[in-house]
Protein backbone atom coordinates (compact mmCIF):
# COMPACT_ATOMS: atom_id res chain seq x y z
CA UNK A 1 0.00 0.00 0.00
CA UNK A 2 1.40 3.40 -1.01
CA UNK A 3 2.11 5.73 1.93
CA UNK A 4 -0.52 8.37 2.57
CA UNK A 5 0.40 12.02 2.86
CA UNK A 6 -0.36 13.41 6.32
CA UNK A 7 -0.15 17.04 5.22
CA UNK A 8 -0.18 18.92 1.92
CA UNK A 9 0.68 22.54 1.26
CA UNK A 10 3.23 24.88 -0.29
CA UNK A 11 6.98 25.05 0.30
CA UNK A 12 7.94 28.66 -0.27
CA UNK A 13 11.09 30.81 -0.25
CA UNK A 14 10.99 34.27 -1.77
CA UNK A 15 9.38 34.12 -5.21
CA UNK A 16 9.93 30.36 -5.53
CA UNK A 17 7.29 27.92 -4.32
CA UNK A 18 5.91 24.49 -5.06
CA UNK A 19 3.30 22.13 -3.76
CA UNK A 20 4.62 19.50 -1.34
CA UNK A 21 3.29 16.50 0.52
CA UNK A 22 4.52 15.42 3.95
CA UNK A 23 4.92 11.73 4.82
CA UNK A 24 5.91 10.00 8.06
CA UNK A 25 9.55 8.87 7.90
CA UNK A 26 9.46 6.65 11.00
CA UNK A 27 7.00 4.14 12.39
CA UNK A 28 6.67 1.84 15.39
CA UNK A 29 4.00 -0.31 13.71
CA UNK A 30 6.31 -3.33 13.45
CA UNK A 31 7.20 -3.40 17.13
CA UNK A 32 5.86 -6.26 19.22
CA UNK A 33 2.92 -4.81 21.14
CA UNK A 34 0.52 -6.12 23.75
CA UNK A 35 -3.03 -5.56 24.96
CA UNK A 36 -4.15 -5.73 28.56
CA UNK A 37 -6.48 -8.71 29.04
CA UNK A 38 -8.47 -10.23 31.87
CA UNK A 39 -6.44 -13.22 33.04
CA UNK A 40 -9.63 -15.09 34.10
CA UNK A 41 -11.74 -14.58 30.95
CA UNK A 42 -9.12 -13.86 28.30
CA UNK A 43 -11.11 -10.80 27.23
CA UNK A 44 -9.44 -7.51 26.43
CA UNK A 45 -9.64 -4.88 29.16
CA UNK A 46 -10.80 -1.36 28.29
CA UNK A 47 -9.66 1.73 30.16
CA UNK A 48 -12.29 3.97 31.75
CA UNK A 49 -11.92 7.46 33.19
CA UNK A 50 -13.19 7.59 36.76
CA UNK A 51 -13.92 10.45 39.10
CA UNK A 52 -10.98 10.90 41.47
CA UNK A 53 -13.24 11.43 44.48
CA UNK A 54 -16.27 9.20 43.82
CA UNK A 55 -14.47 6.45 41.94
CA UNK A 56 -17.38 6.27 39.46
CA UNK A 57 -16.86 6.13 35.66
CA UNK A 58 -17.32 9.45 33.83
CA UNK A 59 -19.27 9.37 30.55
CA UNK A 60 -17.48 10.74 27.50
CA UNK A 61 -19.90 13.66 27.18
CA UNK A 62 -19.06 14.71 30.74
CA UNK A 63 -15.30 14.70 30.21
CA UNK A 64 -13.63 18.10 29.71
CA UNK A 65 -10.10 19.47 29.59
CA UNK A 66 -9.06 21.33 32.72
CA UNK A 67 -6.09 23.51 33.61
CA UNK A 68 -5.07 23.32 37.27
CA UNK A 69 -5.02 26.90 38.60
CA UNK A 70 -4.50 25.81 42.20
CA UNK A 71 -4.31 22.50 43.98
CA UNK A 72 -7.56 20.63 43.23
CA UNK A 73 -9.09 23.60 41.38
CA UNK A 74 -9.42 23.45 37.59
CA UNK A 75 -10.31 25.93 34.88
CA UNK A 76 -12.53 24.11 32.37
CA UNK A 77 -11.81 24.64 28.67
CA UNK A 78 -14.42 23.73 26.09
CA UNK A 79 -13.45 22.34 22.65
CA UNK A 80 -14.57 25.57 20.98
CA UNK A 81 -12.33 27.60 23.32
CA UNK A 82 -9.29 25.55 22.34
CA UNK A 83 -10.22 25.62 18.64
CA UNK A 84 -10.44 29.42 18.75
CA UNK A 85 -6.99 29.68 20.34
CA UNK A 86 -5.25 27.40 17.84
CA UNK A 87 -3.72 29.29 14.87
CA UNK A 88 -5.40 28.69 11.55
CA UNK A 89 -3.33 26.64 9.12
CA UNK A 90 -2.47 28.53 5.94
CA UNK A 91 -0.91 25.44 4.36
CA UNK A 92 2.48 27.04 3.67
CA UNK A 93 5.93 25.98 4.84
CA UNK A 94 7.57 29.39 4.69
CA UNK A 95 11.37 29.19 4.65
CA UNK A 96 12.78 31.98 6.79
CA UNK A 97 16.50 31.21 6.70
CA UNK A 98 19.19 28.72 5.72
CA UNK A 99 21.79 27.24 8.08
CA UNK A 100 25.02 25.39 7.41
CA UNK A 101 24.24 21.71 8.01
CA UNK A 102 27.28 21.41 10.30
CA UNK A 103 25.81 24.08 12.59
CA UNK A 104 22.55 22.23 13.25
CA UNK A 105 22.12 21.10 16.87
CA UNK A 106 20.53 17.65 16.66
CA UNK A 107 19.35 17.85 20.28
CA UNK A 108 16.40 19.85 18.94
CA UNK A 109 15.27 17.16 16.47
CA UNK A 110 11.77 15.85 17.15
CA UNK A 111 10.13 13.66 14.48
CA UNK A 112 11.35 12.99 10.90
CA UNK A 113 9.22 13.36 7.79
CA UNK A 114 9.74 12.99 4.05
CA UNK A 115 8.82 15.86 1.75
CA UNK A 116 7.90 15.14 -1.88
CA UNK A 117 6.40 17.21 -4.69
CA UNK A 118 2.62 17.21 -4.46
CA UNK A 119 2.26 16.67 -8.23
CA UNK A 120 4.28 16.37 -11.43
CA UNK A 121 3.76 20.09 -12.03
CA UNK A 122 5.67 20.81 -8.81
CA UNK A 123 8.69 18.60 -9.54
CA UNK A 124 10.88 21.17 -11.30
CA UNK A 125 10.56 23.89 -8.66
CA UNK A 126 11.01 21.25 -5.97
CA UNK A 127 14.23 20.02 -7.64
CA UNK A 128 15.56 23.58 -7.82
CA UNK A 129 15.15 24.00 -4.05
CA UNK A 130 16.55 20.57 -3.28
CA UNK A 131 19.63 20.87 -5.44
CA UNK A 132 20.27 24.42 -4.28
CA UNK A 133 20.36 23.24 -0.68
CA UNK A 134 22.47 20.21 -1.54
CA UNK A 135 25.02 22.29 -3.45
CA UNK A 136 25.33 24.85 -0.67
CA UNK A 137 25.23 22.16 2.06
CA UNK A 138 22.58 24.05 3.97
CA UNK A 139 19.35 23.25 5.79
CA UNK A 140 16.22 25.36 5.51
CA UNK A 141 14.34 26.57 8.58
CA UNK A 142 10.62 26.91 7.91
CA UNK A 143 7.45 27.44 9.88
CA UNK A 144 3.93 26.18 9.36
CA UNK A 145 0.85 25.13 11.27
CA UNK A 146 1.21 21.36 11.51
CA UNK A 147 -0.97 19.12 13.66
CA UNK A 148 -2.76 22.13 15.18
CA UNK A 149 0.42 23.88 16.38
CA UNK A 150 2.82 26.35 14.83
CA UNK A 151 5.91 24.22 14.20
CA UNK A 152 9.45 25.07 13.25
CA UNK A 153 10.76 22.58 10.70
CA UNK A 154 14.32 21.90 9.58
CA UNK A 155 14.56 20.71 5.96
CA UNK A 156 17.55 19.09 4.25
CA UNK A 157 18.20 17.41 0.91
CA UNK A 158 17.82 13.63 1.09
CA UNK A 159 18.16 11.51 -2.05
CA UNK A 160 15.62 12.65 -4.63
CA UNK A 161 13.52 14.34 -1.98
CA UNK A 162 13.75 16.35 1.22
CA UNK A 163 13.98 15.22 4.83
CA UNK A 164 12.15 17.40 7.35
CA UNK A 165 12.41 17.33 11.13
CA UNK A 166 9.97 19.11 13.38
CA UNK A 167 12.03 20.82 16.07
CA UNK A 168 11.57 20.96 19.80
CA UNK A 169 10.97 24.42 21.17
CA UNK A 170 13.85 25.94 23.12
CA UNK A 171 11.99 25.67 26.44
CA UNK A 172 11.64 21.91 25.91
CA UNK A 173 15.39 21.26 25.78
CA UNK A 174 17.07 21.12 29.18
CA UNK A 175 20.34 23.07 29.44
CA UNK A 176 23.41 20.85 29.14
CA UNK A 177 25.15 23.13 31.63
CA UNK A 178 22.64 22.06 34.31
CA UNK A 179 23.14 18.36 33.57
CA UNK A 180 26.94 18.58 33.61
CA UNK A 181 27.52 21.30 36.22
CA UNK A 182 28.90 18.85 38.82
CA UNK A 183 31.41 17.33 36.38
CA UNK A 184 35.00 18.57 36.70
CA UNK A 185 36.46 19.97 33.48
CA UNK A 186 39.36 17.55 33.24
CA UNK A 187 41.91 17.94 30.48
CA UNK A 188 43.50 14.70 29.31
CA UNK A 189 46.95 14.82 27.79
CA UNK A 190 49.87 12.59 26.88
CA UNK A 191 49.66 8.81 26.89
CA UNK A 192 46.06 8.59 28.07
CA UNK A 193 44.89 10.80 25.22
CA UNK A 194 46.96 8.75 22.77
CA UNK A 195 45.30 5.60 24.12
CA UNK A 196 41.84 7.07 23.59
CA UNK A 197 42.74 8.02 20.00
CA UNK A 198 44.08 4.51 19.38
CA UNK A 199 40.88 2.88 20.64
CA UNK A 200 38.76 5.19 18.46
CA UNK A 201 40.86 4.44 15.38
CA UNK A 202 40.56 0.66 15.87
CA UNK A 203 36.77 0.94 16.26
CA UNK A 204 36.17 3.43 13.46
CA UNK A 205 33.27 2.50 11.15
CA UNK A 206 30.40 3.92 9.12
CA UNK A 207 26.87 4.86 10.15
CA UNK A 208 24.77 1.80 9.30
CA UNK A 209 21.37 1.73 11.06
CA UNK A 210 20.64 -1.76 9.67
CA UNK A 211 23.14 -3.07 12.22
CA UNK A 212 21.36 -1.46 15.17
CA UNK A 213 19.35 -4.48 16.31
CA UNK A 214 16.43 -4.05 18.69
CA UNK A 215 17.29 -6.86 21.10
CA UNK A 216 14.38 -6.12 23.41
CA UNK A 217 11.78 -6.36 20.64
CA UNK A 218 13.48 -9.46 19.18
CA UNK A 219 13.35 -11.14 22.59
CA UNK A 220 9.65 -10.31 22.95
CA UNK A 221 8.89 -11.66 19.47
CA UNK A 222 10.74 -14.89 20.28
CA UNK A 223 8.86 -15.14 23.58
CA UNK A 224 5.49 -14.81 21.82
CA UNK A 225 6.49 -17.38 19.18
CA UNK A 226 7.68 -19.88 21.79
CA UNK A 227 4.60 -19.47 23.99
CA UNK A 228 2.26 -19.77 20.98
CA UNK A 229 3.93 -23.07 20.07
CA UNK A 230 3.49 -24.39 23.60
CA UNK A 231 7.09 -23.98 24.68
CA UNK A 232 8.47 -22.53 27.88
CA UNK A 233 11.00 -19.80 28.48
CA UNK A 234 13.83 -20.31 30.91
CA UNK A 235 15.06 -17.29 32.83
CA UNK A 236 18.67 -16.45 31.95
CA UNK A 237 21.17 -17.61 34.54
CA UNK A 238 23.15 -14.87 36.21
CA UNK A 239 26.46 -15.45 37.88
CA UNK A 240 26.25 -14.73 41.59
CA UNK A 241 29.27 -13.77 43.62
CA UNK A 242 29.35 -14.82 47.22
CA UNK A 243 29.92 -12.21 49.87
CA UNK A 244 33.14 -14.03 50.76
CA UNK A 245 34.59 -13.94 47.25
CA UNK A 246 33.47 -10.34 46.84
CA UNK A 247 35.20 -9.31 50.03
CA UNK A 248 38.32 -11.23 49.03
CA UNK A 249 38.39 -9.55 45.66
CA UNK A 250 38.04 -6.15 47.25
CA UNK A 251 40.86 -6.95 49.67
CA UNK A 252 43.09 -8.15 46.82
CA UNK A 253 42.45 -4.95 44.87
CA UNK A 254 43.22 -2.87 47.93
CA UNK A 255 46.56 -4.69 48.40
CA UNK A 256 47.45 -4.24 44.74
Amino acid sequence: MAPRAIWKGQLSVGALSCGVALYAAATTADRTSFHIVNRKTGNRVRRDYVDEETGKPVAREDQAKGYEVSRGSYLLLEPEDIAAAVPEGHKTLEIGSFLACKDVDTAYFDKPYFLKPASEADEEAFAVMREGMRKADVAAVARAVLFRRVRTVLIRARGCGLLAHTLHFDYEILPASDAFKTLPDKRIKGEMLDLAKHIIDTKRGQFDPSKFDDRYDAALAELVKTKAEGGTIEAPKRARRSAKSGAGGAAARKKG
